[in-house]
This record gives structure tokens, C-alpha cells and sequence, in this order.
């Protein structure tokens, strides 16, 4: 059983992380990732509405499409009255609060059409206790109590779903042959793996192995470990997002992004890190932009779209989402002022045609050129084969004026936001109001 078998998990791990496995698909070296909640997306709530919002996506920037789970959703012990994505009755079925599978097809294949990707979310650590499997008589496939029941991932308060037990090698096949269907029927381009941490990393080394076989695919582990990259190309930057929490609430600075970015060398060279400021656990379980971030939110959002890593939007966020979304009940979004629309298209437009911003050893290097101990500002260039970005972050809730310094600082550039040129040289100064910001680019 599970509980007791973190020492080889862990040993396994430890032979498994010695050197990374796998690279990227060619196609994520510049790509962006948009998360979707088809639930709360449009009011239907399904794959063909959903689809009518393709065109203004691919427009503002989208590369990748991560969709939460697409399957069928337990009824026992279900949570609330439409339950929890994560609850996975069926691996190869659809849920039908989405429509059908060919519904799912046709908006994969129209995505294609317009460039984009398709990841979709998986969860390879539990299933609902009502999963085909169980009735297909597998309930050796899961974590059993001492009486044989059923139970849920320890330590957690997931009630609604039933653990699976990864030293059966025919659960191992079964949850591989199921990952193959997707990628086989709906040429779907990845996964974005649910609690990856949590599964043994032979099984994610596994899976991938027979994965590559159909085509390239683009994994990112909801996890923030180092050697999960030996399975995974792009992990989650759960740390800088908390920086950049504390940092709105005045408890963290620039100081401690320098930290961060000086601890990031941990990781491989070509790891791709994920930064935002929402999705769907921090929106619906621990509070919108505007409770955790403030008037500082759009500061941060340009932050974690220069920074080394992929930039993350969150369904909603073009709209200045202003509510938690219900997790486990409709709550559609409102559609009707798009109010961020341009300021997201030229950031993620940016990461496109700007090589300075691309993903992993890609994109350029951070390159402090201002004072960074003062702490309640930071300004930084990055840079590739001849592009450059420039940008000035006021980190503070009050007017700053920043002295810019260093040999990547002179040049003109063009405003990303406004278009207008500027010359910078070193010692030139830049006065930002509370939480302001600038971005420049040649």
C-alpha cells in the first residue's frame, strides 16, 4: 500500500533524476499558455462554445490550451452537485456536461488550424471510488485499508476520491494505455499532470517513453521539484508566485526575486518554469488578483511575463475576473468587458517575436541594471541574438525614481505599450508612479 512505500518512491526517484530524459517539442521554445475552465468558461459550458473563442485567443497570444480534466466526474461521494473535475470516473470517456467526444475532436483539430496547442489536464493519482475500474473488479489498482476498502490520497481532505496504488503494474498499463488514447484519437499535444509529485517518477518516465512513440508531447508536472524535469519540460514557479503575493502586501521586495532567480540554477538549464498570478486553485481557493495582489496585480502580471519562464493566463483574467469562481457549481464567466484584452496581447505577443523572453536556454538571461538592495523597485534587461527587453517595475506603493545602470542599458527601444521610442543611457533616471511599470523592447 501506499503509506508505505515513500522509501522506494523516493529511491526510484533518486535513480530516475540523474540526467534528463526527454527535451521539448520544437514548437514550446516561444509558446504561451492559456488556462481553460470548461465549466465557468461560457454559460453552455461545453467544447463547441467554448470553440467560438479560439480566434480571439490565438489572436491575444495563445500558444498552448491547458484544459481542465475532460472526463466523466464520480457520483460517490461527489462534491457539491456537478463535483470536482479531479474526480475521474472514466479515463477514455467525456464528460457529458462538455458535450461529446467528437465535440472534443473537432475543437482540437480547429485549434491546430489556428496554430495552437492542446494540453489536457490529467490525474494519475487517484480516481473517483466509483471509477470503471473498481467495476471492472480492479480494486487491486488502488490503496487499500487494512479492511480492503477503498481510501482517499493521506494526508489530504480529497473524500471524493480513491487512491491508486502504483506497484501494480497493470494499473501502470492501464493508466498509460488510457493517456496513448487521447493523444491517438484527439491528437491532443500533452498532458498537464495533477499532483505529479505525488506519482513515482519510473511511471512518468514510463508513460512518456511510450507517448513520444505516437508524437512529440509537451508535459508540465503540477509540481516544483528539480529532478521532476528528468519526466517533464515545465514545471510550476510556485515560490515566485508567493514572492510576488508577499511583495503586494509589502513583505517581500526585489531583493528576494534576486534570491529567487540566484536559487533558480537548481534546476536544468533547459527546464521551462511556469509564472502567474492566478489560476484555477489560487482564484478559487485562495482569493482573485484583486484580494491577493491589489493595485500591484498588473505590475506583478508584467513581472511574471519577463521573467526567465512560460507566462500563465487564467481564463477570466482578460476581463478583470473580480470573483472566486465555485469549483464544484456552475459560475460562468462574464464575457462582457474585456478590459485587459490589449494589455495581456502585448505581453504575450511579446514572448512571441522577442527571442529575449523565450522559454528556457532560448531566452535570454536576467541582467540587473538598477539598484536591486533598495528593494522597492527592480529594472532588468534580458537579452538573445540581438533582441533585448528593458523592464522597470515600481514595487511599492509609493512614487519611485529609478537610476538605470549598466553596459546592456544604452540604446533606443520602443514603449511595448505605448510604441513610442526612447533612449536610454546609463545614469538616466525613470520616475514610476505607486506600482508602476514599463517595458521596452529593440
Amino acid at each position: 500500500m501506499k503509506s508505505y512505500l515513500f522509501l522506494s518512491v523516493l529511491f526510484l526517484s533518486t535513480i530516475f533524476s540523474s540526467h534528463a530524459q526527454f527535451t521539448a517539442p520544437n514548437w514550446a521554445r516561444n509558446a504561451t499558455i492559456y488556462e481553460v475552465n470548461m465549466r465557468q468558461f461560457t454559460p453552455e459550458g461545453t467544447f463547441v462554445a467554448f470553440e467560438k473563442h479560439l480566434p480571439r485567443l490565438k489572436e491575444m497570444g495563445v500558444d498552448i490550451l491547458w484544459i481542465m480534466p475532460i472526463n466523466p466526474i464520480g457520483n460517490l461521494n461527489r462534491k457539491g452537485s456537478l463535483g470536482s473535475y479531479y474526480a475521474v470516473k472514466d479515463y477514455k470517456a467525456i464528460n457529458p456536461e462538455f458535450g461529446t467526444q467528437s465535440d472534443f475532436e473537432h475543437l482540437v483539430k480547429s485549434a491546430h488550424a489556428l496554430g495552437m496547442k492542446v494540453i489536457v489536464d490529467w490525474v494519475a493519482n487517484h480516481t473517483s471510488p466509483d471509477n470503471v475500474w473498481v467495476d471492472q473488479g480492479h480494486k487491486d489498482w488502488y490503496t487499500l485499508d487494512s479492511t480492503w476498502n477503498l481510501q482517499p490520497t493521506i494526508g489530504t481532505d480529497w473524500w471524493d476520491v480513491a487512491d491508486l496504488n502504483y506497484d501494480n503494474q497493470n494499473m501502470r498499463l492501464a493508466m498509460i494505455e488510457a493517456m496513448e488514447f487521447w493523444v491517438k484519437t484527439a491528437d491532443i499535444d500533452g498532458y498537464r499532470c495533477d499532483v505529479a509529485g505525488w506519482v513515482p517518477a519510473d511511471f512518468w518516465k514510463q508513460a512518456r517513453t511510450e507517448l513520444i512513440k505516437i508524437k512529440p508531447v509537451f508535459m508540465l508536472a503540477e509540481a516544483e521539484g528539480a529532478d521532476i524535469h528528468d519526466n517533464f519540460d515545465m514545471t510550476y514557479g510556485w515560490e515566485f508566485h508567493h514572492i510576488m503575493n508577499d511583495i503586494a502586501k509589502g513583505k517581500k521586495n526585489a531583493i528576494d526575486i534576486q534570491t529567487y532567480l540566484n536559487n533558480e540554477k537548481k534546476y536544468p538549464a533547459n527546464a521551462y518554469r511556469m509564472h502567474f498570478t492566478s489560476n484555477h486553485d489560487e482564484n478559487s481557493w485562495n482569493g482573485t488578483e484583486m484580494e491577493r495582489m491589489g493595485d500591484a496585480r498588473f505590475a506583478l502580471a508584467v513581472l511574471a511575463a519577463t521573467i526567465q519562464g512560460m507566462p500563465l493566463v487564467y481564463n477570466g483574467q482578460e476581463t478583470s475576473l473580480d470573483r472566486r469562481l465555485l469549483f464544484f457549481e456552475k459560475d460562468s464567466i462574464s464575457w462582457l468587458k474585456m478590459d485587459l484584452v490589449d494589455f495581456y496581447t502585448d505581453l504575450l505577443q511579446l514572448h512571441h517575436h522577442n527571442e529575449a523572453l523565450w522559454n528556457g536556454l532560448n531566452g535570454g538571461e536576467v541582467v540587473w541594471v538598477s539598484d536591486v538592495k533598495e528593494g522597492s523597485y527592480c529594472a532588468f534587461t534580458r537579452e538573445k541574438n540581438g533582441d533585448k527587453v528593458l523592464c522597470i517595475l515600481n514595487l511599492s506603493n509609493a512614487d519611485q525614481e529609478i537610476v538605470l545602470n549598466g553596459p546592456s542599458v544604452p540604446g533606443k527601444y520602443d514603449d511595448v505599450f505605448t510604441n513610442k521610442s526612447t533612449r536610454f543611457k546609463n545614469g538616466c533616471k525613470v520616475k514610476l508612479a505607486p506600482w508602476g511599470y514599463q517595458v521596452f523592447e529593440k
